[in-house]
């Protein structure tokens, strides 16, 4: 089903041939991001993102998006914590021009000084948008305060001085050390041939710079009591997130915290929109997130409430987070949680994007493939037992963090700082 091959330079490339499919996703991933970085270059991976849609020699910054455009296709990129990655979807016939799109980027940019300054004052206005979006903004003062003295805790964007200070020969240094070819992963999904890609594919990148990057700096948790931020803002909503730090992507009971995710607040069903919003009307917004890095993890709730309500809010949400930890789930959550978890993979892959970023994912992060079958067999093999167990694992008091942007007094914060207990 799914085919992987390392070439000779270190490159990886993984198909998938879907073949009743129209469609053909591509994408070209880099094991770099924000976790490279340190204070002083923060945002590099993400300006350097920015800076490979600019034009290459042979393709200015309009022909590179009319190739793909032109041929009714998409072409999109994006920089996380750990990885990078450039991705096309066009019809299957038009495979051999998304290949060399992608591929003359990621190899060629020009990175022009002028472009360079112009972009610069396009990415301090993306911070300054963020920044100016507080449902987004809470998310960059939880991480800070979440990862202390991390990579981790950095904006993906940078700051704004970090932005202002970053040079060109300080992005064209980046990527040559970390756009080789022992960090890079071609991943298709469409109607293909593995054998005449994978031929197609040593032609183009056997110019890709050898070799592989060292490894990221490592987090090793040391919170021992609760930390809180909040930001006294003139606000319509006070926007809350609440962190507890998890474990890493590979972690034997990545599936058990998958489960909880969905029981707690992944959906319409969960316990938080089910409490918070539909019983006590105290939130429009209210949710939950998992977020996974190699080493480490986060499990993140965020909601939006009338800023007379935050206090009672985050009480609320904290004592949801108390109860499943104290008693075990009912058969029926589990099961539906079960059945929204296996349906949404599913779903998931039937698209060839939507499979490109799952393999993608997979051997990017963890250097092999998935296997759906033992997937599914994994997810029906979660307990209310194991449930339980993780939640005890994650919700404590000494690992918890809130984030607050919202009208806020003195005289309030110390009240919701004495109140934290899980």
């Amino acid at each position: 089903m799914y085919k992987k091959t390392e070439l000779a330079n270190g490159l990886t490339l993984v198909t998938n041939h879907m073949p009743n499919m129209e469609s053909l996703a591509a994408g070209i991933w880099i094991r770099t991001g924000s976790r490279n970085e340190n204070e002083k270059n923060s945002g590099i991976s993400h300006f350097l993102e920015h800076m490979l849609f600019k034009g290459t020699p042979s393709r200015d910054c309009r022909k590179l998006k009319e190739e793909i455009e032109g041929r009714g296709g998409s072409l999109n990129g994006f920089t996380s914590e750990e990885v990078s990655c450039f991705l096309a979807k066009v019809s299957c016939k038009h495979m051999d021009v998304a290949l060399e799109v992608l591929s003359d980027m990621v190899l060629n940019a020009s990175v022009k000084q002028d472009e360079l300054d112009r972009e610069r004052g396009v990415i301090i206005e993306e911070i300054k948008m963020y920044q100016d979006l507080p449902n987004h903004y809470v998310h960059d003062m939880l991480a800070e305060i979440m990862w202390r003295g991390n990579p981790l805790g950095f904006s993906i964007a940078g700051s704004i001085e970090s932005a202002s200070a970053i040079l060109r020969k300080d992005i064209v240094k980046y990527r040559d050390e970390n756009y080789i070819s022992g960090n890079m992963v071609i991943v298709l999904c469409g109607n293909l041939d593995h054998e005449a890609l994978e031929s197609r594919v040593k032609k183009i990148f056997s110019r890709a710079a050898k070799g592989k990057t060292g490894p990221v700096e490592s987090f090793s948790n040391s919170q021992s009591r609760p930390r809180i931020k909040i930001v006294d803002k003139d606000t319509k909503q006070s926007h809350i997130a609440i962190g507890l730090h998890s474990f890493g992507r590979s972690h034997k009971d990545r599936y058990g915290l998958g489960l909880l995710h969905i029981i707690l607040g992944a959906n319409m069903s969960s316990r938080l929109f089910e409490n918070i919003r539909e019983k006590k009307g105290l939130a429009y917004e209210i949710g939950a997130d998992v977020k996974k890095y190699k080493e480490t993890g986060a499990f993140v709730v965020h909601a939006g409430t009338e800023h007379k309500k935050a206090r009672e809010a985050i009480m609320c949400i904290l004592k949801e987070l108390k109860e499943i930890k104290e008693s075990h789930v009912t058969a029926g959550e589990l099961k539906r949680a079960k059945e929204f978890f296996k349906v949404q993979l599913l779903m998931a892959l039937e698209d060839t994007m939507g499979r490109m970023l799952w393999l993608g994912d997979y051997a990017t992060s963890l250097n092999k493939l998935p296997d759906r079958e033992g997937i599914i067999k994994k997810i029906d093999a979660v307990t209310a037992d194991d449930i339980k167990r993780v939640a005890q694992g994650i919700f404590k008091t000494s690992g918890l963090n809130i984030a607050i942007i919202g009208e806020f007094k003195d005289k309030e914060c110390k009240e919701i700082e004495k109140e934290l207990a899980l």
